[in-house]
């Protein structure tokens, strides 16, 4: 496992020396290089010694179990390599540099820095995460060439859906249209009027779901229709299933759209869009079309995890705000860079509450035929379907209860602990104001533990700590 440890780790070293690429449009922040450089190519170095020392075995692949360990301990050792460059020149403390590692790399977005001082090779430092957070560990390292995982480590990563049989294929196919919305995305933010640094910034934040931003008031500094076009749009493709996007890419119109997700989707951006614009028009909004305007930025942003936003929220009804938590709650899809709860759930959840009905009402020596299409196949639903829920559900509420709770200790209003608590927990990214850089830090460590925990699905963080503790007990008593 520390084999496999050590090609993350350097994977992460390399991507720490990709600011000072971008140094030479910027020379006048080369004395930021020993910044990236000194961590990156310490990081790099040490993964690679580690490959040496702990080379994985060409025949031995790991399991979900192993491979939650690998995750979680990469995940964590590169948050903090990240944070170094934050601390070395923004003067963030570590608390306050790891909460923004983390918020990069899980793709929320809440941040702690003042982009309007920040130098330009920080900002797109801060994107690069993004990016790189939203392919995942197990993309980044197979489509990398990197050595045996084994089914357990993608199903770790939340990678279990695969767009073909092989393994190392799928993940470089995954690589390329993620690499294609990267390309597209900046194109199209150009053609709507942003400068090319914006564009690369805002394209890496939107494929990826994170929504940092080079400006305070995120997407709504350009005030323009044409820029929120193109940024819903990046979310929504962001937020779709990679085995999703696939079918829709090879022309398999019939399972794209009857695609379970997709189904969900299709009913949760307009119902929520005009839910939220009947509260905000008159009541924010004098007009109809800006009330809808920002009502399907905003729910578009809070559903698919984003976090672009057009407008603080201060001024929004309380009805409204609810709308947006209900949304992260959700979430996007599973397989995807979007965080939450995941729409499979729900739309399992709705289509439960519907056989149940169906199944009192016919007479019992009928049989309901309980099935789902998702990606190209139609799957019957299983118990563990339902206990996956359930679990997750679970392990949700209680981080949430938790959470919030610090915050309250700390002075915040219940309303603003709950928004930003299910916005760490589901890296969404959207902010009612509670995330500052004068935040205390037991509420920006919580919201730290919330990002990790949500990012990679609670269970498998889980999994991982009884692996480490079984693992440590089972050596002891061997020692004796």
């Amino acid at each position: 496992m520390l084999g496999h440890f050590g090609l993350l780790f350097m994977l992460g070293g390399f991507a720490t020396l990709t600011p000072l690429i971008a140094l030479a449009a910027w020379p006048g922040e080369i004395r930021h290089a020993p910044a990236f450089a000194v961590p990156g190519a310490t990081a790099a170095m040490a993964g690679w010694l580690m490959t040496r020392v702990f080379r994985p075995r060409p025949s031995h692949s790991l399991t979900m179990a192993e491979g939650g360990v690998v995750l979680v301990l990469a995940w964590g050792g590169i948050s903090i390599l990240s944070a170094i460059p934050l601390m070395a020149t923004l003067g963030l403390n570590f608390t306050q540099a790891v909460f923004e590692s983390v918020s990069g790399w899980t793709t929320t977005g809440l941040s702690v820095v003042d982009v309007t001082t920040a130098p330009k090779s920080v900002l797109l430092w801060r994107s690069i995460m993004q990016f790189l957070g939203g392919a995942g560990m197990a993309v980044a390292l197979l489509s990398a060439g990197g050595g045996p995982l084994g089914q357990g480590f993608i199903l770790a990563e939340g990678r279990g859906d695969q767009l073909v049989p092989n393994v190392r294929r799928s993940a470089r196919l995954v690589a390329w249209i993620y690499g294609g919305y990267a390309v597209a995305g900046t194109i199209a933010y150009r053609l709507a009027g942003m400068d090319f640094f914006d564009s690369v910034n805002h394209t890496f934040a939107a494929i990826s779901t994170g929504g940092f931003s080079t400006r305070p008031a995120s997407i709504g500094a350009w005030d323009s229709p044409a820029v929120e076009a193109v940024s819903i749009a990046l979310m929504l493709v962001g937020s779709f299933n990679f085995q999703t996007v696939h079918l829709a890419l090879t022309r398999r119109w019939r399972a794209f759209l009857g695609n379970a997700e997709m189904q969900a989707t299709f009913v949760l951006v307009p119902v929520s869009a005009l839910v939220a614009m009947v509260f905000l028009w008159r009541t924010v909004y004098p007009t109809l079309g800006e009330s809808f305007r920002h009502g399907v930025f905003e729910t578009v942003s809070a559903l698919t995890t984003t976090g672009f936003s057009l407008t603080a929220y201060s001024a929004w009804p309380a009805t409204a705000v609810f709308v947006l938590i209900v949304l992260m709650l959700i979430g996007g899809h599973s397989g995807s860079t979007a965080g939450g709860l995941k729409q499979l759930r729900l739309h399992l959840f709705a289509r439960t509450v519907g056989w149940e009905v169906k199944r009192i009402l016919r007479p019992r020596s009928a049989i309901v035929v309980r099935e789902f299409r998702m990606g190209a196949d139609v799957q019957s639903a299983q118990p563990s379907h339902f206990t996956d829920l359930a679990a997750i559900g679970a392990l949700y509420a209680a981080c949430l209860a938790v959470s919030v709770t610090v915050c309250l200790c700390h002075g915040i209003d219940l309303q603003s602990a709950v928004f930003e608590m299910v916005s760490c927990l589901s890296t969404v990214g959207l902010s009612i104001g509670a995330t500052t850089a004068d935040t205390p830090a037991p509420v920006l460590w919580s919201g730290t533990a919330g990002m990790f925990l949500g990012r990679l699905e609670f269970l498998i963080v889980a999994v991982a700590i009884v692996k480490v503790v079984t693992d440590f007990a089972a050596l002891r008593s061997g020692s004796r």
